[in-house]
């Protein structure tokens, strides 16, 4: 992976990141950094997801992809927030 595909992991795992955020209700504390943390991972773990049930290469945009992408930054989130409320 060059320098672009990294930028490009990076701005997409935050936006992401910033959708998942969106849909856990409430405030969260958590920084913006691990928000943008959260979506990378997300993002990679999604698309890893996304090609073990062959969802992954569709024509046009991979919706399936995207959703399961953001519902784990969702979730990802949620465990942060908790995990930080605790401590």
């Amino acid at each position: 992976m060059g320098i672009s595909g990294i930028i490009s992991a990076i701005v997409i795992g935050a936006i992401i990141g910033l959708l998942g955020r969106l849909l856990v209700p409430g405030r969260q504390h958590i920084g913006v950094l691990a928000t943008i943390g959260v979506g990378i991972v997300a993002a990679f773990v999604g698309a890893l997801i996304a090609h073990a049930l062959h969802v992954d290469h569709t024509k046009g945009i991979d919706w399936i992809q995207w959703l399961i992408q953001i519902a784990l930054a969702a979730l990802g989130i949620a465990a942060l927030e908790r995990f930080k409320a605790r401590h």
